[in-house]
């Protein structure tokens, strides 16, 4: 199940011109990111990260790939799951391995912690995945009014995209082509496709 997409970007200034209303997420501290969020309706969220201005340069680069983007992308999906680290032991057992389960946490604006476990944050076809344990799922607190219309991907070799969702149990409809992640959204002002 989608628990929310990842647009990733060098400049968080493109929230004011993405065409999707966004309210401000949080800092991930020690990581140099911070985020914007816009419901997606059904429980899922659009997360744009980017580089954080108010914290200092990271040890170690930034997740998503974001200090190598030279403009924003859609680069990835999380699956959301509950009992993290048995489905990353099902799916071990079926010939994928996820990665290692970690924890985080961040602080929202209002000073409520959000704290979470998943999977190393993936970009590509393959979901990483999160569970919100017993925090309040960021969804419910993203600004509303936007709908994810489709969600699909692009893949040279699709076969080997769907042994890999097989394994974690989700689904993605993947077309044979570039690869790449497409997102459908409509907004009150239209259709927003992100790529």
């Amino acid at each position: 199940m989608i628990d929310h997409l990842v647009y990733a970007t060098p400049d968080l200034g493109i929230v004011d011109r993405l065409g999707i209303a966004v309210g401000p997420g949080g800092q991930h501290l020690g990581l140099g990111t911070r985020n914007f969020l816009a419901g997606l309706g059904g429980g899922a969220y659009l997360e744009v990260i980017g580089p954080d201005p108010d914290q200092p340069e990271p040890a170690q680069p930034r997740p998503f790939g974001i200090d190598g983007l030279t403009e924003p992308r859609l680069v990835g999906w999380a699956a959301g799951v509950s009992g993290i680290v048995d489905v990353v032991a099902r799916a071990q057992a079926q010939g994928y391995d996820p990665g290692p389960v970690m924890s985080m946490s961040r602080q929202r604006p209002d000073g409520v912690l959000l704290e979470w476990q998943l999977t190393p944050p993936a970009t590509g076809l393959l979901p990483f995945l999160i569970d919100w344990g017993t925090s309040p799922h960021p969804s419910k607190d993203a600004v509303q009014g936007a709908t994810l219309v489709s969600f699909r991907g692009f893949h040279p070799s699709p076969d080997e995209v769907h042994k890999g969702l097989s394994a974690l149990g989700e689904e993605l409809a993947v077309a044979a082509g570039e690869l790449a992640l497409e997102a459908v959204i409509q907004t009150s002002g239209g259709e927003v496709v992100l790529r």
